[in-house]
């Protein structure tokens, strides 16, 4: 099997990931997003040729550039996971949340507005505390919990003195009031292959804000979830974010990017070997 592996960085991830390549005997062509060059009908300049390549694992840090790499990449007939439709719907949050509603996959109450004014109501209307997202991003950057009326008028003022018309898309949801955690599953088209709990005393749980991580052993019903939110973005290696409502799960992320090293880490299970079985089925498919 020859892979062109689509890279910006690499990093302790994707160290992982050739390592298994290459243990298995894969031929294995390193793409550097940063020199490349796309033309409408095929690469340009000194870009690496493509046409005899039997997948692109994009592993590309930049979100945008990875998404308009892989839809090149796609227009000369090679294929590239994750596709880009699923890194379109992924990269975007009101996108996420649009396509999880209507496949009736539970996620956290959502409103959008364009203007600070009207993003106040949504927020009045939600009531104390709620939380502000920026549409695009990850690590849980730029997340804001808002308490009150005062903090919210802060918050607002804030991401409209930013600049990017990003900033003023309000993107606003609930609080879910979760037992300390969240739940982190790394899945290949819906089927988990290791899936931790991830704990803090912050409300924000991500491991890039310093939260602890151990084992957690998916139930049925949260397995099902995994696979609708999977089916609903189109589906690909996918960190798939839970948090516990009770006695159920909503989604409030589904990543298409993901790193994994820590869940290889904490976990008893082989993750670059789970991902590369998947990515050999690909090909055979």
């Amino acid at each position: 099997m020859h892979i062109g592996f689509l890279y910006s960085r690499i990093r302790k991830d994707e160290k992982l990931l050739l390592n298994e390549l290459r243990d298995r005997g894969h031929e294995v062509t390193k793409i550097d997003i940063r020199e490349q060059q796309f033309g409408l009908s095929g690469p340009k300049g000194d870009s690496v040729d493509v046409s005899d390549l039997d997948i692109i694992l994009n592993r590309c840090m930049s979100t945008s550039r990875g998404i308009y790499a892989t839809r090149m990449y796609e227009s000369y007939g090679v294929k590239v996971v994750n596709s880009s439709g699923t890194a379109e719907t992924c990269a975007d949050k009101v996108e996420t949340s649009l396509t999880l509603k209507e496949a009736g996959v539970p996620t956290p109450r959502t409103e959008v507005a364009f203007t600070e004014e009207s993003a106040l109501e949504v927020i009045e209307r939600f009531g104390y505390p709620c939380v502000v997202k920026p549409v695009t991003g990850s690590w849980g950057r730029l997340l804001a919990k808002v308490d009150s009326r005062h903090s919210a008028e802060a918050v607002l003022e804030h991401k409209s003195t930013l600049g990017h018309y990003e900033h003023s898309i309000f993107y606003i949801q609930e609080f879910v009031e979760k037992p300390g955690r969240d739940i982190r599953v790394l899945a290949v088209d819906g089927e988990p292959v290791a899936s931790i709990a991830r704990k803090a005393d912050h409300w924000i749980t991500n491991t890039s804000r310093g939260a602890e991580s151990e084992q957690f052993e998916l139930d049925e019903e949260a397995r099902e979830i995994v696979r609708d939110a999977n089916n609903a973005v189109g589906g690909g290696l996918l960190g798939i974010d839970l948090m516990e409502t009770g006695d159920s799960y909503t989604v409030h992320e589904v990543n298409h990017g993901t790193e994994f090293k820590n869940i290889h880490r904490v976990t008893d299970v082989d993750v670059p070997a789970g991902i590369i079985n998947w990515i050999e089925s690909e090909v055979e498919r």
